[in-house]
């Protein structure tokens, strides 16, 4: 049920992302950014806001619609994942595994190009979401106990 609370609040979050790029879409970003830099004071000289804005400043309208479309479809992944989890179907297990694995070489790519702990943690978190659920699926899903015992005492 953890993991379950964790893709849906994943996939609500994602949701909430891809509604503010479409929100963001037909407008100036940077104008945006600014107005929201003077309503919350933030410092102007901000290290951590001038590279924000380094990298809004890229952000054209194609990006934009791209991201939109990312979060949407991640976002469904993931509240269809919590959602199976949730109704404890078999078909979301599987289904997390194999998004959830196959996630992991890109992980591990960005890991590598710029290693940071949030990075790493979230790999981590993965990767044992990964290992229970193949471990839940195997004991519940795997050869009953019975099978087990008359092919040892065959040997």
């Amino acid at each position: 049920m953890l993991i379950a609370a964790f893709k849906l609040l994943k996939g609500l979050l994602l949701m909430t992302v891809g509604f503010g790029a479409l929100h963001f879409l037909h407008r100036d970003l940077a104008v945006e950014v600014a107005h929201w830099v003077d309503l919350l004071r933030i410092d102007p000289h901000s290290h951590y806001l001038h590279w924000i804005l380094g990298k809004v400043a890229n952000v054209d309208e194609k990006k934009m619609r791209e991201l939109s479309v990312g979060t949407f479809f991640y976002s469904a992944l993931f509240l269809c994942e919590g959602t199976g989890l949730a109704l404890r179907k078999r078909w979301a297990e599987y289904l997390t595994i194999v998004s959830t694995a196959s996630l992991m070489p890109i992980e591990i790519l960005e890991i590598h190009k710029s290693p940071s702990a949030a990075k790493a943690v979230l790999l981590l978190i993965n990767l044992a979401v990964v290992v229970y659920l193949v471990r839940e699926l195997r004991g519940k899903h795997g050869r009953p106990t019975g099978e087990r015992t008359a092919t040892r005492s065959a040997s």
